[in-house]
């Protein structure tokens, strides 16, 4: 992948300063992409032959799997990033509406419960199952709706660098509701207005989308349900796999130099005349064939596991982040994944199924505590009920994901049952769980494709925090403000994007990291999303800001 010229039209008046970008995933492509339209000469470095990072793919006989995420919420978050480059989800993406959005299976239940792309058949739905649930869900959602306005007002889009930013007198006002929110967990939030456990299961599962449990995650995030039980759940045709080769276009267009198979083993800096901290300078890499060469920067972003950055990357007196700062913090959950080629429908299974099992508590407590919960909730996707290119005509493809303790120590993954024994033994009980509960006796039998990954792939291949599958939990103690910052704290011009940082978990969270990165080196303190270019090319060129300085605003 080689770099594009400099298009017409584009300023040629700003400053030529180089950005290095560490990481191949969605954050990584996004950052790089936004900070070559501001005007830097970007390079990524991306240590693996394929990018996407935690969004990769894989194929094997006609079937081909997303590996990692595989729900589109927050489009308005997509819509504004593919705005920031000039184009649009809708001219990017063959968007689908899923309707159902997900079906619920339930442990106790032989019926499973489908939730709907609106808010009247789900209100139906609750009103079925608890009387005066359909009331209480309005209510609800409508809570939902301004939190979430709330927190993409005030929260989302800040890198929390200037606290009058976010005294505003609109969020003076909801304070004594925020730290309500804050301090009371969602578990509870939800149980206060419902009684029934599928009802509560329901509404407390987004909490695992975020690396927690509802009984450990802020109420705050009930926000969630603003998302899917409203305008449903979207799906990209081509899968994730197609969202990842989108934003990878879109940045070799806006001139970055994606480099594939390449690691980066030290970020480079040097001291600064009259100020006490160093700055980045570039990093240095290891290309596929051994070589080691340096890449210069002004300007560093990190978008990798943070802890690994961090603890390897940097020299101890020179980690915002170290070991020490990291034994105190929550990791989210492991997770045991396996991918399915299926002879035949699957007409029990929707696009997005939810396997909840009767007790939760066991269940999250089990992986906090190391063990191997069973039987486990896990989710399953079956793209191919709404995308005829995963699989062959007349077959299914399958996603399963099974969270576990981020314990590397459950071993790696492997084809055709090749994988650890605790892997496959996970693999084959959550196969079981499927048959049995979704009325789908010989699913096992039917089965003619088979991988597994477990943990310690994504210690070693990914090099994520504990093997986990998200990265740190969003406890209270690390949601908004009090998540590990974008900005290095002991070296000027080292910024951070990704699901380790601010604001969070999920790939709209990613994109807004990226974006809050572009924020800083613009000087923008400021809670809000950036400006959206003029649509005409010519008014798109000469908007561009000139990049700040190495060290300026980003200290």
């Amino acid at each position: 992948m080689s770099a594009r010229p400099t298009p017409a039209g584009e300023d040629s008046t700003a400053p030529d300063r180089t950005a290095v970008v560490i990481g191949g995933g969605i954050s990584g492509l996004a950052t790089a992409a936004l900070l070559a339209r501001d005007g830097y000469r970007a390079e990524l470095v991306e240590a693996r032959e394929q990018l996407g990072g935690r969004a990769g793919s894989w194929e094997q006989d006609g079937f081909r799997f997303d590996t990692g995420p595989s729900w589109y919420l927050m489009p308005e978050v997509f819509d504004h990033f593919f705005h920031l480059l000039g184009t649009s989800a809708a001219e990017q993406l063959d968007l689908q509406r899923l309707d159902p959005g997900y079906r619920v299976f339930f442990e106790d239940h032989a019926e499973p419960v489908d939730v709907h792309a609106s808010v009247a058949k789900n209100a139906t739905a609750f009103e079925a199952i608890e009387p005066g649930a359909g009331r209480a869900l309005d209510q609800y959602l409508d809570s939902a709706q301004h939190t979430y306005e709330m927190a993409l007002g005030h929260f989302l889009y800040s890198s929390f660098t200037r606290r009058r930013e976010l005294l505003t007198a609109p969020l003076l006002a909801r304070a004594p509701r925020l730290l309500q929110l804050l301090l009371e967990p969602l578990e509870r939030f939800v149980g206060r207005r419902f009684q029934d456990p599928r009802l509560r299961q329901i509404l407390g599962y987004p909490a695992v989308f975020l690396g927690s449990s509802p009984d450990r995650t802020p109420s705050m995030y009930h926000l969630m349900s603003a998302m899917d039980l409203t305008g449903g759940v979207l799906y990209p045709q081509g899968g994730f796999a197609r969202l990842i080769e989108v934003i990878a276009e879109l940045a070799e267009r806006e001139g970055v130099h994606l480099r594939t198979g390449t690691r980066a083993s030290r970020i480079l800096t040097a001291p600064q005349p009259g100020r006490r901290r160093p700055r980045a300078v570039g990093v240095e890499i290891q290309e596929a064939d051994g070589t080691v060469r340096e890449l210069p920067a002004d300007v560093v972003v990190a978008t990798a596991d943070l802890h690994h950055v961090e603890t390897t990357m940097l020299p101890p007196a020179l980690q915002t982040y170290p070991q020490r700062w990291w034994e105190k913090a929550t990791s989210g959950p492991g997770a045991v994944l396996l991918m399915l080629g299926v002879e035949g429908s699957l007409p029990q299974l929707a696009h997005h199924s939810l396997f909840f099992t009767r007790d939760w508590g066991e269940n999250f407590g089990a992986i906090r505590q190391g063990r191997v919960p069973s039987p486990a909730s896990l989710y399953v996707c079956r793209p191919s009920a709404t995308d005829h290119s995963v699989a062959p005509p007349g077959q299914e493809n399958l996603f399963v994901l099974v969270p576990m303790p981020a314990e590397p120590g459950l071993g790696r993954g492997g084809i055709d049952g090749a994988g650890s024994s605790a892997v496959e033994a996970i693999a084959d009980e959550a196969v079981a769980q499927i048959a049995a509960w979704a009325g789908i006796p010989d699913l096992a039998e039917r089965v003619v494709v088979r991988r597994t990954v477990g943990p310690e792939e994504f210690a070693t291949d990914l090099r994520t925090w504990k093997g986990g599958m998200l990265g740190p939990a969003h406890t209270l103690r690390q949601s908004a403000f009090l998540r590990a910052g974008n900005a290095s704290r002991k070296v000027d011009s080292l910024l951070y994007a990704g699901a380790s940082t601010i604001p969070g978990i999920g790939l709209p969270m990613c994109l807004i990291s990226a974006e809050l990165v572009a924020k800083r080196l613009r000087g923008d303190h400021s809670a809000s999303p950036l400006p959206e270019p003029a649509t005409e090319p010519e008014a798109e060129a000469t908007s561009r800001p000139a990049p700040a300085a190495p060290g300026e605003a980003i200290a």
